[in-house]
């Protein structure tokens, strides 16, 4: 039997933001039902901190320089080979409900699916637009994460229960700016713990240039309030981080009690046993971490992504997994499961055997990362890669956005940083000219040199 797959993936939810990943400011029991249910990997990361290019590289199994969304203003192209269409042609029936985010109109338009119904752009949180695949649209009151799963739930009623079927449920939530429902409001009426790092400064570092802190850059229409008069700056701050914060898991319940909806209608519907259910995020998110919001670095709290899986079948119940995963993995796993074979041009690999328990032969031991969008005009993030291993982290800043649209021209000089994750886990402390880590430095970046090249990427070299 080919089991269903339910595909839940959110916008900039963190895996911090999750109680099964140990969260120590908020309480997801809908999504855990799926750790406690199924299996939760620890070790999940995106190539691109990005949602465009992390949603391109999650349908096609490809790194960006391959399907050609390396920024936001990069559009996909939908005729590339691509998960839906590969399982609907295998006999899958096929439906996309929520935020699309991968440009709209001909060749942008979603393909492989049977039905979908997609937000514009960014979509409104209250009474959003939606665009059908018949070319119209139609604003629907209420809230948007509720009446994603609604339109979810009613394709689910709709579907012929003699084939199987691939539903990908994509919120909007908790995406910026943040407007939770009506009935989350008053949720957090205490202070919620604030960072390690919130007030960490970034001279002397690639990350100086970056123009996303809690501190200095939310605006007040993020935060949808007046600021209290005489409060000194850092006072401000965690004024800000509180009002922020909480907005965020706000809006974070709304998706983890729509979670629960479409589980209990799995439920209902006698459909659990025989689908695979996964709820992702299209990439990781800083909450108040390093003093930011936002995400688009190599660091971990931007790198990884959760990802949370059941499978009652084949997946054991309350299971965990540690080897290092990444989005272009998600594809062929999927295409595994259905009895698919892989597209060539494909460049990740199933973790099916790890969701099994077992071990996998000769898993990879690094993860390649690659930011483009290079001092775009909001955030200044400076264009970067570089590779992760189970204990370190090397980046390189290139800086250049190499003529790309949505990059700035402007050029900075290059700069490394390297990480011990085991050693300093916040990343606070660049080892990168340490001589203590001289070893360690030469083989990581030949580690990078090696995975560039593995997965057809070329390195820049310095200006």
């Amino acid at each position: 039997m080919r089991p269903n797959i339910v595909f839940i993936m959110a916008d900039d939810h963190a895996a911090h933001a999750v109680s099964a990943y140990g969260s120590r400011i908020n309480h997801t029991p809908n999504i855990d039902r799926l750790a406690e249910e199924g299996m939760r990997l620890d070790n999940v990361f995106c190539t691109n901190s990005l949602c465009a290019p992390s949603r391109a590289s999650i349908m096609t199994g490809t790194y960006n320089h391959v399907n050609g969304v390396q920024t936001l203003s990069t559009e996909y192209d939908a005729r590339q080979p691509a998960l839906p269409e590969m399982l609907r042609q295998s006999g899958y029936q096929t439906a996309l409900v929520g935020k699309w985010h991968l440009g709209h109109g001909g060749i942008h338009d979603p393909r492989g699916f049977d039905h979908w119904t997609v937000l514009p752009d960014q979509g409104r949180y209250h009474n959003p637009v939606f665009l059908d695949m018949d070319g119209s649209q139609r604003t629907i009151p209420g809230y948007c994460t509720d009446i994603i799963t609604d339109l979810s739930v009613d394709w689910l009623s709709s579907v012929d229960r003699d084939r199987p079927f691939f539903l990908m449920v994509h919120h909007k939530a908790p995406h910026r700016n943040w407007e939770p429902d009506a009935k989350h409001l008053d949720l957090f009426p205490d202070d919620l713990p604030v960072p390690e790092t919130f007030f960490e400064e970034h001279e002397g570092r690639a990350a100086r240039a970056a123009q996303m802190t809690v501190k200095h850059h939310l605006r007040m229409d993020d935060l949808k309030r007046i600021l209290p008069p005489g409060l000194t700056e850092d006072e401000q701050a965690l004024w800000k981080y509180q009002t922020y914060i909480k907005d965020y898991l706000r809006c974070v319940q709304s998706v983890d009690d729509n979670v629960g909806r479409l589980l209990d209608h799995l439920d209902d519907a006698g459909l659990s046993r025989d689908t695979i259910v996964v709820y992702t995020s299209d990439q990781g998110f800083f909450l108040g971490d390093h003093g930011w919001y936002d995400k688009r670095f190599m660091y971990e709290e931007s790198l990884r992504m959760p990802f949370l899986i059941r499978y009652p079948r084949e997946i054991a119940a309350g299971s965990a997994n540690g080897d290092l995963i990444v989005n272009v993995d998600f594809a062929q796993t999927f295409l595994d499961f259905a009895g698919v074979a892989e597209h060539p041009r494909m460049q990740g690999r199933s973790f099916r055997t790890q969701l099994r328990g077992e071990a996998a032969e000769d898993w990879r031991t690094s993860v390649y990362y690659r930011y483009w969008e290079h001092d775009d005009g909001i955030h200044h993030v400076w264009a970067h890669y570089g590779v992760r291993t189970d204990r370190y982290k090397l980046m390189y800043y290139y800086a250049d956005g190499l003529g790309l649209p949505g990059t700035s021209d402007r050029v900075f000089e290059p700069e490394w940083e390297l990480f011990d994750l085991a050693e300093d886990p916040w990343e606070l402390r660049n080892v990168h000219a340490d001589p203590a880590y001289a070893e360690v430095r030469a083989a990581l970046e030949a580690e990078l040199a090696r995975v560039q090249a593995e997965v057809g990427d070329k390195p820049v070299s310095s200006p």
